[in-house]
This record gives C-alpha cells, sequence and structure tokens, in this order.
C-alpha cells in the first residue's frame, strides 16, 4: 500500500471487478476522485476509460481457480467483487460467477495478504433465501467470511442509476401511462443511488475497522408502487396510474414461458427488499439519497427524450414490420394477382419472370418483416440494410419505369423517404 502525499491517507490500488457494469463503472470513479487508483476488472478489453487506466481480462464463468487470480492480485492492495448476473444465459450461471469464482478470488486474497475486500451482495442473499440468485450469492458471501475475516459483503437493495439498465427499465414502466404491476405495486422495496453505493465501498476501503456485513439502503421502506410514482414524479410526470395483477398469474405464465417472467424474481419482489438504514447512513455520515432527489433536472430532461425514444422506436419497429407483412400478404394474393402482373409488364417482365418476381419479391417481404420483429443486435441490423437496399432498388425501378407514380395524388413513392428515415434511426439506435 501507498501513502500519500504529504503524510495524507493512504493511496489504495484497488482492483474492480466488473467495471464494466453500473455498480463497478461507479466506484471506479468514487475510488479516483477519492485519490485512489482502480484497476478495472472487465470481460472484454475495448480500448476505453482514458489514458492510463489500468485494466485486467477476467472470466468469472472460468476462471474458477486461485492460480488465475494470484498474478492478478500483484501490486494490489483491496478488492472489490461487483460481478454479478440476475439471470443465467448460456455459460453465464448462477454457481460459477456468484460461487466458485469468489471462492477461488478470495483464497488468492488470502495467501495475497489481502484484508482490504468488498463483496458486493445483495439485500436477501441471507438463510431465508430461497430463489437460485440469491443462494448462490450467499454462497459467495459465506467464502469472503471463511477466507478474509477482514472483508465485508456490502448488501444493496435496488440500486438506481441513470445509466442503469434496470433503472432505465423501471423508468419507463414509470413513464407509461399505465403502469401493470404485480399485486398492484405492494412489495417494499429500499432504493439506494448508485453514487451513495460507490461511497460506501470508498469508506470500507480506507476504514481499518470494517464490518462484516452491511446493509446498503435508502433512508426507509416504501411500496414499489410509490418508488415508480416517485420517479414518474422526477420524470416530470402526473400522478402513477396502476393496474394490480395478480403476482400467482404472473408465475403461471412463468411457468409456461419463463422467458418472459421469471418466477423468482416474483418470489424476491414479493418477499420484499428493506432493512435498517442506520448503518448505512453512518457510515456514509449522512442518510442516503431519498428517491425524490435521484434524478437532477438536467438527467430527467435527457432521460425524457430516452423513453420517449424507447417508446417511438418500438412503435416505430412494429409499424416497419407491418408494412413488410402486410406489402407481403398483398402481393401473395390478396391485392388481385392480374394488376400485379400488369404493374410488373411495364418494367419488362412477363410470364414466369413476372411470377417469380412476385412471389420472390412477397416471400422476401415477408422474411424482412419477420426478421424486424424477431432479432436484435447485428442481425437486426443487417435486416435493415437489407431493408434499405430493397426499397432503394424498388425506387430506382420505379423511378425509371413508372415515373407518374411520383405525381400520384397519394404520393405511393413519396412514402419511401419517410420508411428510410424511420429504418435509418432504428438502424443508428439499435444496441446489441
Amino acid at each position: 500500500m501507498s501513502e500519500g502525499s504529504g503524510g495524507g491517507k493512504a493511496r489504495l490500488r484497488v482492483l474492480v471487478l466488473g467495471a464494466d457494469g453500473l455498480i463497478g463503472r461507479t466506484v471506479c470513479d468514487a475510488l479516483q476522485a477519492a485519490g485512489h487508483r482502480p484497476v478495472r476488472g472487465i470481460r472484454h478489453w475495448q480500448g476505453s476509460g482514458g489514458a492510463g487506466v489500468d485494466h485486467v481480462e477476467v472470466d468469472f464463468a472460468h476462471d474458477t481457480h486461485p492460480s488465475d487470480w494470484l498474478p492478478r492480485l500483484e501490486g494490489i492492495d483491496a478488492v472489490v467483487n461487483a460481478v454479478g448476473i440476475f439471470a443465467e444465459h448460456g455459460a453465464q450461471t448462477f454457481r460459477p460467477i456468484h460461487a466458485q469464482t469468489p471462492r477461488a478470488l478470495f483464497a488468492a486474497c488470502r495467501e495475497a495478504g489481502i484484508a482490504r475486500v468488498v463483496q458486493v451482495s445483495a439485500l436477501g442473499a441471507d438463510e431465508h433465501a430461497v430463489s437460485r440468485f440469491h443462494r448462490s450469492k450467499r454462497a459467495g458471501d459465506a467464502a469472503l467470511r471463511a477466507m478474509v475475516p477482514g472483508g465485508t459483503v456490502l448488501q444493496p437493495s435496488l440500486v438506481f442509476g441513470p445509466a442503469g439498465t434496470s433503472s432505465r427499465m423501471l423508468m419507463l414502466l414509470a413513464w407509461l401511462p399505465l403502469a401493470v404491476l404485480p399485486g398492484g405495486g405492494r412489495q417494499r422495496v429500499q432504493p439506494i443511488h448508485v453514487n451513495d453505493v460507490a461511497a460506501l465501498v470508498v469508506r470500507l476501503l480506507e476504514d481499518d475497522r470494517r464490518p462484516e456485513r452491511l446493509a446498503a439502503v435508502g433512508p426507509r421502506p416504501l411500496s414499489l408502487a410509490r418508488y415508480l410514482g416517485l420517479l414518474r414524479h422526477a420524470l416530470g410526470g402526473r400522478r402513477l396510474r396502476v393496474l394490480g395483477i395478480p403476482t400467482a398469474w404472473l408465475a403461471r405464465l412463468g411457468r409456461l414461458g419463463g422467458r418472459w417472467v421469471d418466477r423468482e424474481a416474483l418470489a424476491m419482489l414479493d418477499r420484499g427488499n428493506t432493512a435498517d438504514a442506520a448503518a448505512a447512513t453512518h457510515w456514509l455520515g449522512r442518510p442516503p439519497r431519498p428517491p425524490r432527489l435521484f434524478l437532477s433536472r438536467a438527467e430527467a430532461a435527457d432521460l425524457r427524450v430516452l423513453l420517449a425514444w424507447r417508446v417511438w422506436s418500438l412503435a416505430g419497429r412494429i409499424a416497419v414490420a407491418l408494412v413488410w407483412l402486410v406489402t407481403a400478404a398483398l402481393s401473395l394474393g390478396m391485392y388481385p394477382v392480374a394488376g400485379s402482373l400488369a404493374l410488373l409488364a411495364h418494367v419488362g417482365l412477363h410470364g414466369a419472370a413476372a411470377y417469380a418476381a412476385l412471389y420472390g419479391g412477397a416471400l422476401l417481404d415477408l422474411a424482412l418483416g419477420v426478421a424486424t420483429l424477431a432479432l436484435r443486435g447485428r442481425a437486426l441490423r443487417l435486416a435493415y440494410l437489407a431493408q434499405v437496399a430493397l426499397i432503394l432498388s424498388y425506387t430506382a425501378i420505379i423511378t425509371v419505369a413508372l415515373p407518374a407514380f411520383w405525381l400520384h395524388p397519394f404520393g405511393p413513392i413519396l412514402k419511401n423517404l419517410p420508411m428510410l428515415a424511420l429504418i435509418g434511426a432504428l438502424y443508428a439506435t439499435e444496441r446489441r
């Protein structure tokens, strides 16, 4: 551990695992602001983060042995583990990420003599835990207590951050005209701002008398519906309208199609997510920020634009898909085939060639409509590019062979222009 200049507090070199997540990023910023030196532990380094930023690539799905971690701990004074997943996907499963790899990490910390360790867990990962998420987190917490007695298990409730995926989902739910909530949103939560979570981590690392466990919660419990109402108010909306759906109905949907509704998540929500805020207040030196102050005016203004785009981009995506699907249906026979063949004759297509162009184009339109609804990420972006290419091709052919359509009072060709603009916007904002 290196000493700060002028005999001040020690300057720590801190390995922050999960530094590409909401909590990890914010912890890195807070450490830098406090004069410490974070080392960002992430899965895939992309060269971002600014000049002089230290980083190390890690993979919690596979780095399950202490020997994987000892080289990474050389020159490290403290460790923050903010890696976690809420749902399993492919190789990203609870057991290695929440239990096996943290156990290996903490064993390596013990061997390297690192006692300043903060494990970011979750409120509810205790002896009453029933979900796989909470039980796996509890296993990782137990490993820390067994191998690094000086470490701290930090257990946040719902964590809010303007850039957080779950926070934006909740804000979108709050911003919609009607919030559909299980049980009417009566579940108890105690949300905490991510900046307060990061401040707690920094104070825990700096102090030599760390608690074994600390609940990171907001100033007081409130219902989920009340929380969403406060977010809606911060975003400039009026009273939240709630439609309650019995949790049992959603649980049955989870049994029929678990990818849509997670039964364990519903059970965790029903259990509640609250704790005494006295310890968090003590370590912060002030009360945690209340939800009504989670958003600044500037953040709220930016988020209103973002949330509006989230809603209207979904509407635009559905609209684009419907254009292709309805066009396909019309070409496949809803519109008189003779009329379609007459149009194709104007561009020089007759007989078998005309039928091939008509039905081949219809199947292509059908494929593009389905792709617009079903695909995501890079595959969807490629589908958008194919749509742009097809529209430009149709427009060029019609311009040459049927130029009168540009002057048609219903504007059938002019409507391609807003269609191209919408597809371009959807392409530009589609994220993996």
